[in-house]
């Protein structure tokens, strides 16, 4: 009697087991056919290099994988190793400044962060710290060990509004906005205003605005196009920015070329909330908040601002586990010398959710229909949490998605050298992850 209870329990604790390897056998066999049918045989993903990875959060295993151990250029997916690098060590204020008071009279050293006198942040800490203390301050150069462009970024890119050169005193974004107020040009700081050569009659508003490659001299020049307002990155150095927030202060500043060697410990002016900056960077692909973003990490971590640096040490520290070593070279994507693999970012978003509360998590990342993420993914707000990646030839896209049954997945989708449009890749994608949301 003894024996055919003990028989029947453990039938049906292998019948339960069968059952659920079966299912799960199931459900990896149903994932990989609706892999298939939105992606592996689309005709716009053929040409193309595909990568697929789709990972169990609960079970810590992967549920399909597709070329997921191969690299590819990974466009603005690389912020994801920046944001998780931030999100561990910059806490929760930028440090805006470091500072030695003695005696009232203040030595100051920027420290990469974006934020002063940029249009995003109408509170301005370090600016009303300037303002305060204007005659009793001495700026030295930032202990700076970095070039103003990333490793492989495309030098005739140098007017782009995206790619605003790197430094260690960054202001107003280290760009020029330039818009049109009646029939004039006007432009934001109004410093730039005495360098833009009119070429155009500027009443009819076809005409464009470029810059020289090496000065900060900007033409008007006539277009076919409708002029409805631009932002140029101009030509960064420690007296451009120094002039600058003089500018802004309409006070003097005092700033010597020199190095202060001293025993006391340097003080901390902080300006900016992290995740506001982290936010930001990731709802509108930010690649200047990026790249400044990774030189305070470096600032913090090695006390001093150098991109390869930082980058060395977090491959051989935080990043050290990773299934494939990338090559990393920047912190916002815009190199193609950037290679990462689909498990690489599964890797990473696994260590953030795991590291971080989820609620910061989901407060940074764009959901559905928001940021990058506007116009897709429109009725699973809540559902996907995600960063895009997109040049030319490359789309990409690395995440958590929350299914209707309550299943949390960590996905990354990479594709590069297609050959259509990116709207079209990105619909596959969506086409895929929604089907998984839905039925999984």
């Amino acid at each position: 009697m003894h024996f055919l209870k003990r028989f029947n329990r453990y039938s049906a604790l292998f019948l339960s087991l069968s059952s659920l390897f079966f299912f799960s056998c199931s459900v990896q066999k149903q994932i990989a056919k609706q892999a298939k049918k939105s992606i592996l045989t689309d005709s716009n993903f053929l040409p193309a290099h595909v990568g697929i990875a789709l990972f169990d959060v609960s079970k810590q295993q992967y549920v399909y994988s597709y070329q997921s151990n191969k690299y590819f250029v990974p466009a603005s997916n690389t912020k994801l190793l920046t944001c998780y690098a931030a999100m561990k060590y910059l806490g929760d204020s930028l440090v805006g400044l470091k500072y030695i008071n003695d005696e009232g009279e203040y030595t100051i050293k920027f420290t990469g962060d974006p934020t002063l006198l940029h249009p995003d942040f109408k509170q301005q800490p370090v600016y009303d710290f300037f303002k305060k203390n204007h005659d009793n301050i001495t700026v030295i150069p930032a202990d700076w060990k970095a070039e103003k462009y990333g490793m492989g970024w495309a030098w005739n890119d140098y007017d782009a509004d995206y790619m605003p050169e790197r430094s260690a005193m960054p202001v107003f974004g280290n760009t020029v906005r330039f818009n049109k107020k009646g029939n004039a040009v006007i432009a934001m700081p109004k410093a730039f205003q005495d360098s833009l050569l009119l070429l155009a009659d500027t009443r009819q508003n076809k005409f464009s605005i470029t810059r020289n490659q090496f000065t900060n001299d900007f033409t008007v020049k006539a277009a076919n196009t409708t002029f409805k307002g631009t932002e140029i990155p101009f030509v960064t150095s420690f007296d451009m920015g120094i002039a600058l927030l003089q500018d802004s202060l309409h006070n003097d500043i005092t700033a010597v070329d020199a190095e202060v060697k001293s025993t006391t410990s340097w003080k901390k002016l902080y300006s900016q909330p992290t995740d506001s900056l982290l936010k930001i960077m990731m709802h509108r692909s930010d690649n200047f908040f990026a790249e400044q973003t990774l030189l305070m990490v470096s600032n913090e971590q090695l006390g001093y601002m150098s991109d390869s640096k930082i980058i060395d040490t977090l491959l051989k520290t935080d990043y050290a586990a990773m299934p494939q070593k990338p090559r990393w070279v920047d912190g916002s994507g815009l190199s193609r010398y950037d290679l990462v693999t689909p498990q690489d970012f599964v890797f990473v978003l696994n260590k953030m959710k795991q590291d971080f509360n989820w609620n910061r998590i989901t407060g940074i990342l764009p959901t559905g229909n928001e940021g990058t993420l506007a116009g897709l993914y429109k009725n699973y707000a809540g559902k996907i949490y995600a960063k895009t990646g997109t040049l030319s030839g490359v789309v990409a896209l690395s995440g958590f998605i929350i299914t209707n049954k309550g299943k949390q997945y960590i996905f990354s989708l990479m594709v590069n050298a297609h050959q259509t449009a990116a709207s079209n890749i990105r619909k596959g994608f969506e086409k895929f992850l929604s089907g998984v949301i839905e039925k999984y």
